[in-house]
């Protein structure tokens, strides 16, 4: 039968990412420098992703689609590097094809002597995250470790947070005041020339990430004007790189802070960012923190 697949120009990407928060699917992500495709198999050929493509480098082709085959996947995708093999390998994961993916991975076996990279490690990453896991007892005591129940994007992942009884800093908890200075805060809703912006430090934070954090408003929010957007649920979002090169070159604003979630969706807040930059008349620092769902801090870093 004849099916729409997605086809990536990569003499025309750029690598500008801008793609990547409108592929609902997670079928895309930016690796080594180029927007790759790390599963045919979720792509829904809609083409929701061609028009944030500045490049023109993404295009839809229809034609004859076999069954899915992993093997020949692998074939075709092997010799791209390990970090296209791991983000492939995760995607089957996190979407629950668990035959797909051993039968990845056993291939992978198969060839071991013909690859450029360490198989071992990309298999480490692929099920552990990354740590060194030798006993089933160490997966309920790893500090860092999500217990994942069924498949899905991994922005809408399905899972259990254990937390600790906090009964007993219910009264703490409820009188540290907000450190809320304005209104509105959604992207679509504020004003970038409002006077609460002049001057000021932007916290750019995804939707989820106050509800994550306990501390977001003492330690993050404090002394900051803040604007909220979810660069994957919410339309219209290329107002918001206009808003955001309103701050930097009429309100002047002095720094700006992107807080994302870990899921690979949320890096279109830093990918606006960037792009507001791009053309804007000045330049502003920029600090990323990308924040786990436990509520902590990953990852922390002037770009």
């Amino acid at each position: 039968m004849k099916r729409d697949i997605l086809k990536i120009d990569e003499e025309l990407c750029n690598g500008c990412g801008q793609c990547v928060p409108n592929c609902h699917e997670g079928a895309l992500q930016v690796i080594d420098g180029k927007v790759r495709m790390v599963s045919e198999l979720m792509c829904d050929g809609l083409g929701a992703c061609i028009g944030h493509c500045p490049e023109g480098a993404i295009t839809i082709e229809t034609r004859e689609a076999e069954p899915y085959n992993e093997v020949r996947v692998m074939e075709q995708m092997k010799d791209k590097g390990k970090n296209t093999i791991i983000a492939h390998l995760k995607h089957m994961k996190d979407h629950g094809e668990t035959v797909f993916l051993q039968e990845g991975v056993t291939y992978l076996k198969g060839i071991r002597n013909e690859l450029n990279f360490n198989l071992d490690e990309v298999v480490n990453e692929v099920h552990n995250h990354g740590k060194v896991i030798t006993s089933p007892q160490q997966i309920q005591v790893l500090p860092n470790a999500h217990v994942h129940e069924g498949g899905g994007c991994p922005g809408s992942r399905t899972m259990v947070i254990e937390k600790r009884d906090s009964s007993k800093d219910s009264q703490v908890l409820a009188d540290q005041p907000s450190e809320l200075r304005q209104w509105p805060v959604q992207m679509h809703l504020v004003n970038p020339n409002a006077s609460y912006f002049q001057g000021s430090d932007l916290l750019l934070a995804a939707d989820c990430v106050a509800f994550s954090m306990g501390g977001f408003h003492n330690k993050h929010l404090k002394g900051k004007s803040l604007a909220i957007a979810c660069p994957k649920l919410d339309h219209g979002t290329d107002v918001y790189v206009e808003k955001l090169t309103a701050m930097i070159d009429t309100a002047k604003i002095n720094t700006i802070t992107v807080m994302m979630m870990e899921v690979p969706c949320c890096g279109g807040l830093l990918q606006m960012v960037r792009a507001a930059l791009a053309v804007a008349s000045r330049k502003v620092p920029v600090k990323k923190m990308i924040v786990g769902i436990n509520g902590e801090v990953l990852q922390e870093e002037w770009v």
